[in-house]
């Protein structure tokens, strides 16, 4: 059976994973899909971290 072009990937918050003294622990996980083809590099984007409070880079992890 043929893959998909379209994958599902994890993005995770680079501060939460670094930073040891948090106000909670955790880290923000969020779920969202890439285009193989065409992005063959590991997605960043700026997304809402809930455990930092603000917007924070979130980068694709396995």
């Amino acid at each position: 059976m043929a893959k998909g072009v379209r994958i599902i990937i994890t993005l995770e918050c680079t501060e939460c994973r670094t930073n040891s003294d948090k106000r909670s622990p955790g880290v923000s996980r969020y779920t969202t899909t890439k285009n193989r083809r065409n992005t063959t590099a590991r997605l960043e984007l700026k997304k809402f971290c809930p455990h930092c409070n603000k917007s924070t880079v979130h980068k694709e992890i396995k």
